[in-house]
């Protein structure tokens, strides 16, 4: 039987989902026995497009087998996605939400799928932690992914969803790293709106994000500093070494563990190939909150009744 070969494209290799999306299709590929190529768009969709082109297009590269990307842009590349298919060429979109591939599943034999988080449900539950870390309301400091991102937008029509109706929203965008997070968060921080803003939590749809705000706030005079650095945190992606370590260093107060799928898109790819199993257009995994919606809930409380006292 021939070896299959994918090729990953990701975002960046400056996130820390990404890299642990990179390691996860690393991993799964050495247990399955396959070869994996993974590149980077450096949070450039037209670059990324044409990476994949050259490997859809170009005789001298090894055509791989499928193709997992994940878009850095706002579109998920329905042209570049119709030329992989004609060549014959799987194509399987991660965390973006996507139009075209019951389409695109017409008339071929080739695997076609978007396999992504609930990026509602992340943002259901990100509502859910502020209203448990602000039972009294107050406003937040909210960094969203860029403008346009599918999963930043589903993630924050989730937040507002089920936030507390006494809870404002201050928001600012950065770019799905610690140094666009950074960049914005220290440029907000030179303007005299910010010195009149109060905030009492800062939210980021990624724990990276949070941590360029701490970032940002760490360079002010040793006053404000600690006042910022005072607030809670929150932030999404969950990775074990990274957010769910700094939820129990206490740099976050929490985070929302979202599980890489680099992975389960190989194994869904490999068991359509080789086994002729039948694949679903759309496969949806499911976030979940660190520490859970309830011990936030449980902790403000006593926090509160300790305050009181």
């Amino acid at each position: 039987m021939k070896k299959l070969n994918f090729l990953v494209s990701l975002t960046n290799n400056d996130n820390d989902y990404q890299q642990e999306q990179a390691e996860a299709a690393e991993k799964a590929a050495r247990k399955l026995g396959v070869d994996v190529k993974i590149i980077h768009a450096n949070n450039d969709g037209v670059a990324q497009s044409q990476q994949l082109l050259h490997y859809i297009q170009d005789s001298s590269v090894v055509r791989p087998d499928a193709i997992l990307f994940e878009p850095a842009g706002g579109t998920a590349f329905p042209q570049v996605a119709r030329a992989a298919v004609a060549a014959g060429i799987g194509w399987v979109v991660l965390n973006h939400e996507v139009d075209y591939i019951l389409e695109l599943r017409r008339g071929t034999k080739v695997p076609v799928l978007a396999i992504s988080s609930d990026h509602e449900e992340v943002g259901n539950i990100q509502g859910k932690q502020f209203t448990a870390l602000l039972p009294n309301g107050g406003s937040i400091l909210y960094i969203e992914g860029p403008a346009n991102s599918s999963a930043a937008k589903e993630r924050t029509r989730g937040m507002n969803r089920t936030k507390a109706s006494n809870i404002q929203v201050k928001s600012m965008r950065a770019n799905w790293t610690e140094e666009s997070a950074y960049r914005a968060v220290s440029s907000w921080l030179r303007l005299r709106t910010s010195q009149e803003t109060h905030i009492d939590l800062v939210g980021a749809q990624d724990d990276s994000m949070a941590m360029g705000a701490r970032k940002a706030f760490g360079d002010l005079s040793v006053a404000d500093r600690e006042r910022w650095l005072k607030l809670p945190f929150t932030g999404c992606d969950g990775m074990p070494g990274t957010g769910q370590a700094w939820v129990r260093s206490g740099q976050l107060a929490a985070t929302i563990y979202i599980r890489p799928n680099t992975d389960l898109a190989i194994e869904m790819l490999v068991e359509a190939i080789n086994n002729g199993t039948a694949l679903p257009d759309r496969k949806m995994t499911e976030p979940e909150s660190v520490p859970s919606v309830a011990e936030l809930a449980k902790a403000s409380s006593k926090k509160q009744r300790g305050a009181g006292a």
